[in-house]
């Protein structure tokens, strides 16, 4: 197909290819776009001279997608998606998903579980001795033995199960063209060692002088103060200035994960947006329903990477870095201007953004010399006094968009940091932001109102955002318009009780909040709040955290923060007696929920009764009164209770 790489041996064939040299396998539908990581490998490897033959979504119950372009001369490049497969495939409740937008048509069922390790062990069982590198954000997020939440336990690095010769971690552009000469050069690919941002196994007598050595997969899963320190070790040393090699007993092997690789500098990140890219999915998904993933980012730009806010739950800074690197503002503009010929583009760039859009420049000049610091974030609770806040060349940026010829609108939709925004010395980019780069709402993320829940996010004061929504509404009718915050909030994180979830649900009744969307905590492996939910832990200053971890809490939780919701009443009334704040339920202002005297009287009877004597639900003696057989799946838990 004109513009993409080959996807089928027809196209190979057409393209006068009797071998590939390179098979890159990704979890994903084929998107030839920058937001995809596989896409920029495969379009690296290509610029760099290499035959590349993309396979996306291979059928992993058999052989045929695996063999279809033959043995490839170099090897495969094995990346399990944008998105950790089981986050893609299950929600926090562990519950099947039933929709993928990484998948044609929207449809789930496209990629296995554990896609990564399901794809290398079938390449494996074909073709035993060939080269196989793992990278993207699964295989760098398991790098070491990590709790992982669907197993309930440890498992041990990724490059064990999977059975793969390398692991690259972080951003891989310059791994990937290493790894790809070496093996051009006929090396084995178990010898390649030496490369920063990579991880390989090795016996004991191997290892390299001057690692650090972190508590081994069997520790780690049996104590959980040596989990708790192996994570920090590992957070410490991810910094490519000072980083050192750190080395986990795995099996009889030791995992060796070498220095992190420095990233891009601006030069070559310019040069990684100026590949080929089509911008779109393969036209073989048009009949299917297309890709929906594109949707948002097909006229959305990027213009950094790397993030120092560093959000305890979040896992950028254990993939992408701490440190951000930014795109030249001609490279920015260039690809704004290419949109212009594209007859889907109708005047409107969706975001110009990243991790964190308003990061435009590292957090201080020191860390260019010196690395991030070890002990301290630059934001959360306690700004770094050393932190430089400057929006003015991102706010020239944004105008400079706006101006082109053929673009009537300039979105930001990307993470904002409002607290970097409030350390600010003037309003300028807020105005900025509020008068020209809003559509209606802005999406911030306060994640929760109690600050002791906040310090464990690593996320700053609730009065911080207080002051924020304060000015952005002044602003907001200083300019006349008529727009609105939509906050990001999340129940059931590690210091969060259940009276933190109703300081939060009377926080917002108070300021008339009623969020239409919550997410619950999600222990996704490699972030500070996972080891933190395993462990009870916080690997930053190894202090116990409370965790909730029963259903029972997280419905509580989650049902605080949509207090309004008439299903959630009764929930709510359950959770106020259990904590002993009865005065809650009535109708006054203060009230959080009105009374339901029958459930309320239920609640209470059954806190009370033996449990032989068992009070009768509500809505069990409704259907009793009125003659009613319950409901097929009541029945079997009537029965069950008597």
């Amino acid at each position: 197909m004109a513009g993409f790489l080959p996807i089928s041996p027809e196209e190979t064939r057409a393209l006068g290819w009797e071998q590939v040299d390179i098979v890159c396998v990704t979890g994903d539908a084929y998107v030839d776009h920058p937001s995809f990581g596989m896409a920029i490998v495969s379009r690296e490897l290509e610029a760099l001279g290499y035959k590349v033959a993309v396979l996306a979504q291979p059928d992993w119950k058999s052989d045929r997608d695996f063999t279809k372009f033959g043995r490839p001369r170099l090897g495969f490049f094995v990346n399990g998606g944008n998105i950790d497969s089981m986050v893609n495939n299950y929600t926090a409740a562990k519950r099947k998903r039933h929709d993928d937008s990484y998948s044609p048509g929207n449809v789930a069922g496209r990629r296995p579980d554990r896609s990564l390790i399901t794809y290398c062990n079938k390449i494996r069982e074909i073709y035993p001795d060939i080269p196989i590198v793992i990278g993207g954000l699964e295989a760098s997020l398991r790098r070491f033995a990590h709790y992982d939440y669907w197993d309930d336990a440890v498992r041990p690095s990724i490059l064990i199960d999977s059975k793969a010769d390398l692991l690259i971690y972080g951003m891989g552009e310059k791994q990937t063209a290493e790894i790809a000469r070496r093996l051009a050069l006929g090396e084995d690919p178990k010898a390649i060692r030496d490369i920063r941002g990579t991880c390989y196994l090795c016996q004991q007598f191997e290892l390299p002088q001057d690692a650090v050595t972190c508590a081994s997969f069997h520790r780690v899963s049996v104590d959980k103060e040596a989990h708790a320190r192996a994570c920090r070790q590992q957070l410490d040393e991810h910094d490519h200035v000072y980083g050192k090699t750190v080395v986990q007993k795995q099996d009889e092997r030791y995992l060796v994960q070498n220095p992190p690789m420095e990233p891009l500098n601006q030069e070559e990140l310019d040069q990684v947006f100026d590949l080929p890219f089509q911008r779109m999915y393969h036209p073989i998904y048009e009949a299917q329903g297309g890709v929906k993933a594109i949707e948002e980012v097909e006229f959305s730009i990027m213009h950094n990477r790397g993030c120092f806010g560093h959000c305890n739950f979040c896992s950028i800074a254990f993939h992408q870095g701490r440190q951000v690197t930014c795109r030249s503002e001609e490279s920015i503009l260039k690809e704004a201007k290419s949109f212009l010929s594209n007859p889907r583009f109708k005047g409107y760039i969706h975001d110009v953004g990243g991790p964190t859009a308003n990061f435009r420049r590292p957090s201080c000049d020191k860390q260019l010399k010196y690395g991030l610091c070890k002990n301290r974030k630059c934001l959360g609770t306690n700004p770094c006094p050393n932190l430089i806040v400057d929006h003015t060349e991102y706010i020239d940026l944004l105008q400079k968009l706006r101006k082109i010829k053929g673009v009537k609108k300039v979105f930001v939709r990307s993470g904002l940091r409002f607290d970097y925004i409030m350390k600010d010395k003037n309003d300028d980019f807020m105005r900025e932001l509020i008068e020209h780069h809003i559509s209606g709402q802005l999406k911030v993320a306060p994640e929760h109102c109690s600050n002791n829940v906040l310090e464990m996010m690593g996320k700053p004061p609730i009065q911080v955002y207080e002051r924020f929504v304060k000015k952005f509404y002044k602003i907001t009718q200083e300019v006349g318009k008529e727009q609105y915050l939509v906050p990001y909030l999340m129940s059931s994180h590690p210091g969060s009780t259940v009276k933190d979830a109703l300081e939060l649900a009377l926080f917002l009744k108070k300021n008339n909040m009623r969020p239409e969307q919550v997410q619950d905590f999600y222990p996704t492996p490699g972030t500070v709040s996972t080891c933190m939910f395993f462990t009870g832990i916080n690997p930053l200053t190894m202090e116990p955290v409370y965790v909730p971890r029963t259903m029972e809490e997280k419905r509580f939780q989650r049902a605080l923060l949509q207090y309004y919701k008439p299903e959630n009443r009764r929930i709510i009334i359950e959770a106020l007696i259990k904590i002993g704040r009865e005065d809650l339920i009535g109708t006054g202002k203060d009230c959080l929920v009105p009374p339901d005297r029958e459930y309320i009287a239920y609640r209470r009877a059954k806190s009370e009764t033996a449990p032989r004597t068992r009070a009768v639900s509500p809505s069990k003696a409704g259907r009793k009164r009125a003659g009613k057989k319950p409901a097929g799946k009541h029945t079997s838990k009537r029965v069950k209770d008597r």
